[in-house]
């Protein structure tokens, strides 16, 4: 990592320009959302993505009978949850083929124009460009739709990314790092060298799509309103070029999300590829306070919460040795290398579901966490070690999905983990997103139809929060 590049946050932040009147801010963009209206559908690689909403449907299968819900709400937008970070490249393009094919399907059958966001990682993680270039060419081959460019916007104040003249940062205590510098661009799947995002663009594509024909819409003009310069720039994309959009604010991406519903509105077509902030604007997703224990403990329950840990990045192995010290948790170590040996695997996920249950009965609040070194197969078996990581992800949703006793609550960390726990665990087919529980973690309502009907499901990144927020989070749910 070269140091140079890592920047000082308060500084960086102190010598931006001023941020505009928050009030005209709002009032234009309430004044154009208003009169936009198309549904938003969110695809959600994980189910981290709804960490900015509330009030807002997700579904976990992509059915036709779940799309044409999602077109019949009264909301303007709703999720599909694909988890696609989790899949195979094969796989990946099936499930986006499939959606994009049934969503134009009921958007004619509906007569409603729509839009489509593909909600991917804040640090630059997934199958990019695969997931809008499949959706793009799908729905393009079944209609007379025509995209002019794809919006890139991977702002997320909550988890600390923010994008300041083109270079995407992540932030670490008191420090901003190039995405390209951290932890996240060395991912064995989705790895990148990049930090300017129109260079990332040009990367990941393989050179198809040079930073030198992406339009960037930089934080002078946001933060000045020149949202009709703005509106031109965005007017002159054509061929699928890139929209880089530098944000550090709401108060930016409100601009931005002005602008695009005029440039939208005078006929442009674009696909969006962004983080989580952009669907709470574009959404119309009003401000709430962090949920509090009174309102996600509803009913008394003598019996102890379940705690389900399977990401391995740095933050969350630091808020791992955290929650270590609250002395109200039992811990269990799931052996997960013992997925290359059938049989073993199978009586450690016996022996582990079997102490959870005794536990939580006795009142316990219990901790299941998979082993904390990473299953290294070796150099070119990315693969091959994805493949396994689904067994052992279908290992630990077999944990819950097994269980006989209803936790008081249940948290799940790591996006990949949350989404296979909510989706095949608990039988999740449509929840509500709650709010959040902490900045950036997000809690789901469950469905009817799931294993436990109405439980406060919290879902947590693995990458976000401080390295005491998921001690926080247990500490106040045991209270």
């Amino acid at each position: 990592m070269t140091h140079s590049n890592i920047l000082n946050a308060q500084d960086t932040f102190a010598h931006l320009p001023n941020v505009p009147d928050q009030s005209t801010v709002n009032d234009l963009l309430a004044k154009e959302l208003k009169e936009f209206g198309r549904k938003i559908i969110v695809l959600d690689d994980d189910p981290t993505g709804v960490q900015t909403v509330h009030g807002i449907s997700v579904y976990t299968d992509w059915s036709p009978e779940s799309i044409e819900a999602g077109f019949a709400e009264e909301n303007a937008m709703f999720f599909i949850l694909t988890n696609s970070r989790g899949f195979t490249a094969a796989q990946t393009e099936q499930a986006h083929t499939e959606i994009a094919t049934t969503v134009q399907k009921t958007a004619e059958k509906f007569g409603k124009e729509f839009i489509i966001i593909s909600r991917g990682d804040s640090t630059l993680r997934g199958h990019y460009p695969l997931e809008t270039e499949v959706l793009k060419n799908t729905i393009e081959s079944q209609s007379d739709a025509a995209f002019d460019g794809e919006v890139i916007m991977p702002f997320f104040k909550e988890g600390g990314r923010f994008t300041i003249e083109n270079i995407h940062y992540v932030q670490d205590e008191h420090q901003l790092v190039p995405a390209g510098e951290t932890e996240f661009a060395k991912d064995r799947t989705f790895g990148y060298r990049s930090s300017h995002v129109g260079e990332w663009a040009e990367e990941k594509s393989a050179g198809v799509f040079k930073a030198s024909n992406a339009v960037y819409l930089s934080l002078e003009d946001i933060r000045a309103l020149h949202i009709d310069r703005l509106v031109q720039q965005l007017m002159t994309v054509e061929n699928f070029n890139k929209v880089i959009v530098n944000a550090v604010d709401y108060v930016d991406a409100k601009v931005v999300v002005i602008a695009l519903v005029r440039a939208m509105k005078a006929g442009k077509h674009f696909m969006f590829r962004s983080a989580a902030a952009l669907t709470k604007i574009i959404g119309g997703v009003s401000d709430r306070g962090l949920l509090t224990k009174e309102e996600l403990i509803k009913e008394e329950s003598n019996y102890g919460g379940l705690i389900m840990i399977g990401s391995h990045v740095k933050k969350t192995t630091e808020q791992f040795e955290a929650l270590k010290t609250c002395d109200f948790i039992e811990f269990i170590e799931f052996n997960v290398h013992l997925v290359l040996q059938p049989e073993e695997f199978q009586a450690e996920i016996q022996r582990v579901i079997e102490t959870s249950e005794r536990l939580i009965r006795a009142g316990q609040t219990v901790a299941v966490y998979t082993k904390r070194e990473r299953l290294d197969l070796g150099e070119n078996k990315q693969e091959e070690e994805l493949k396994l990581s689904v067994q052992i992800s279908d290992a630990v949703t077999s944990i819950v999905k097994r269980l006989s006793v209803r936790p008081r609550f249940l948290i799940a960390k790591g996006g990949i983990t949350s989404s296979d726990i909510g989706t095949n665990g608990l039988g999740v087919k449509r929840a509500v997103v709650a709010g959040q529980i902490k900045p950036g973690i997000p809690v789901w309502w469950t469905g009817d139809e799931s294993k436990f009907p109405g439980m406060a499901y919290v879902i947590f990144p693995g990458n976000v929060g401080t390295k005491t927020t998921l001690k926080e989070v247990a500490e106040l749910l045991h209270q």
